[in-house]
């Protein structure tokens, strides 16, 4: 049976117990549900028709007026040319915040574009790093990217810890890594998670960007074959999106003090490691701050988050960025899995952009203000 694992994202993740999320084509679904009741395993339908389910999205999407870059709505998903536009526009309107510059070049040769986000207060600042949209279909990830900067544009003034938080530190941005992959969600496939990538020999494209790290490069929670969601590549850092963002973090690591990567769907906050169950060594400070964060998060509307060691919290996988960045002297590093927990999945409507983001940005800010706070 040809199914799409949503949760966990690879078929190694599943054992007894394992709540999985799936998605079946309609026919194949005729063959699944009577052989999961003869194996009695529970099964509830969440979306029952799924191509209904995008069309509702795209059809509010074709009806929205294209107003101008000023009145840019943070409550819809915008296509890649529109956040590039956008990026473009804040660079000219807010350029004494905001510096825009690439990075690289994706498979595709598309610009690899990235925000510095503060104000140049002194020659040296420490940095926070902020990537969203490693896989393609996770949207509400570039959403927040632009949340965050929109928040930090429209509230310096008047908000004294976002004032701190721009004077004391630079906050690099890059609102979509997996450009290729993001673009190709719009255009042809809207659950494709990897990049754009060519496999000659097997006809398959892509390779998941958060599994072509050079940390523990594909070993457990990963895969050597081309045409699976978790395909680690034909060697580390093979995707051009994957060595660029390398490369920068590699020549900035004395001054990136976080590491922070923004995923759907779980709600969860993590921290290294992924790829084995072991402590890291400033457990305690990270700790701490997730804890902090989650607290903060939930303070909104309520909405539970749990944290932990990403290998223990949601599974083992080798090559993450975010091991990556803690293996390379980035003392904190997380990953969040922004909303829900299934009920809409990778197909979060865009009524609740608002409140993922709102919540998100407390923790973001908490994360923030304890690394100003120095716990070592």
């Amino acid at each position: 049976l040809q199914v799409d694992l949503w949760q966990p994202s690879s078929p190694f993740h599943i054992v007894e117990g394992t709540v999985t999320d799936v998605r079946v084509p309609q026919n194949t679904s005729r063959s699944l549900l009577p052989y999961l009741q003869q194996a009695n395993i529970q099964y509830t339908i969440l979306i029952s028709d799924l191509q209904k389910a995008i069309e509702n999205q795209t059809a509010l999407r074709s009806h929205r007026n294209r107003r101008s870059l000023s009145e840019y709505n943070y409550e819809v998903y915008h296509s890649l040319e529109e956040i590039q536009d956008w990026m473009h526009h804040l660079n000219k309107t807010h350029s004494d915040l905001v510096h825009m510059f690439s990075v690289g070049k994706s498979y595709e040769g598309r610009p690899l574009f990235v925000f510095k986000l503060g104000k140049r207060s002194r020659p040296y600042k420490k940095a926070v790093w902020m990537d969203c949209g490693i896989h393609a279909r996770e949207w509400i990830g570039p959403a927040f990217c632009q949340w965050f900067v929109r928040e930090a544009l429209q509230t310096y003034q008047t908000d004294p810890a976002m004032r701190k938080m721009l004077t004391q530190l630079y906050f690099y941005i890059m609102p979509v890594f997996n450009v290729d992959g993001y673009h190709f969600s719009w255009t042809n496939d809207r659950f494709w998670r990897k990049t754009r990538s060519k496999n000659t020999r097997f006809r398959c494209h892509g390779v998941d960007a958060n599994r072509n790290w050079k940390v523990k490069w594909c070993d457990e929670g990963a895969s050597f074959h081309p045409c699976d969601d978790t395909y680690c590549g034909p060697f580390p850092e093979s995707e051009p999106e994957v060595k660029a963002v390398a490369h920068f973090l590699r020549k900035h690591r004395k001054q990136i003090k976080a590491y922070l990567s923004f995923h759907a769907y779980a709600q969860m906050l993590l921290y290294p490691y992924s790829y084995k169950y072991a402590t890291i060594p400033n457990f305690s400070c990270v700790e701490l701050a997730a804890y902090n964060a989650v607290n903060a998060l939930q303070s909104a509307y309520g909405i539970r988050y749990r944290y932990g060691p990403a290998s223990s919290t949601l599974y083992v996988s080798s090559g993450s960025s975010m091991d990556w960045a803690y293996k390379n002297g980035i003392p904190y590093a997380f990953a969040f899995e922004l909303r829900d927990t299934g009920h809409f999945g990778f197909l979060l409507p865009e009524s609740l952009i608002k409140p993922t983001c709102t919540e998100t940005m407390l923790a973001v800010k908490n994360i923030t203000l304890h690394l100003l706070k120095k716990c070592h």
